[in-house]
């Protein structure tokens, strides 16, 4: 029998995952199973990106919609049909973890990628930490059958590294990145100690990626539900 991660009579995804806002830009090539779900596919955005899973998340899907009328609204209202008056005001649908708390967003378990971006050119916009706000395009560059031999979610490229967690949002993460290259910036010192020598702006290790990509398969549930503090992800 098929399974997600080797889908023998399905097709694959391959996606761009941009960081919006960043420049040069910071992304990521990751093929996954057309047929994986969007809390999957959370997972695979935060271990290629590089994020550590501590905050909530989202996907959100633009849709061609009418929006109502005032007197439709009143209709609308006054049948109690709430799920239609918000996505046509909105324009887009929007999927979460819904184990996590009592929103009222779509069950992010419930959808595959294939089903809501099933053609090339598709694009979700994943939402990741509400206060940082780290916002990346999810574009669907091609759509083609599994290859034999290989093993899926793959990641297949990628450009420059994740930023640190709880940094103040892209904004924050390039102040940070200034401060780290002045050395009498006031705040140099405590940048390059909460970075550590060892960060690299300009680094992407793809076999990084793929060995935390393959423990993942081999352990689907291993990372679901896991938000660490700081200082567990130190210890």
């Amino acid at each position: 029998m098929p399974t997600k991660t080797q889908p023998a009579a399905g097709k694959v995804h391959e996606l761009k995952i941009t960081l919006r806002g960043s420049k040069p830009p910071i992304w990521r090539r990751v093929a996954v199973a057309s047929d994986c779900t969007l809390a999957e596919l959370h997972e695979i955005v935060q271990m290629v990106m590089g994020w550590m899973n501590e905050h909530l998340h989202q996907f959100r899907l633009k849709v061609a919609v009418k929006k109502p009328s005032s007197q439709e609204l009143v209709q609308l209202m006054q049948s109690g049909r709430w799920d239609e008056i918000e996505l046509r005001t909105r324009g887009e649908r929007v999927f979460t973890d819904m184990s996590i708390e009592d929103l009222e967003d779509e069950d992010e378990r419930r959808f595959t990628l294939g089903e809501l971006c099933p053609k090339v050119k598709s694009k979700l916009l994943y939402e990741y930490d509400f206060g940082d706000g780290w916002e990346h395009t999810i574009a669907v560059v091609k759509v083609y059958p599994p290859e034999d031999g290989v093993h899926y979610p793959i990641c297949l490229a990628g450009k420059r590294a994740c930023p640190p967690e709880d940094c103040g949002g892209i904004w924050g993460y390039y102040e940070m990145l200034e401060a780290v290259g002045d050395p009498r910036h006031p705040e140099h010192e405590d940048f390059v100690d909460w970075l550590g020598d060892e960060f690299d702006p300009d680094t992407f290790d793809l076999e990084e990626a793929n060995a935390v990509l393959r423990q993942w398969r081999r352990h689907p549930r291993l990372r679901t539900g896991k938000r660490r503090t700081r200082a567990q992800r130190k210890s």
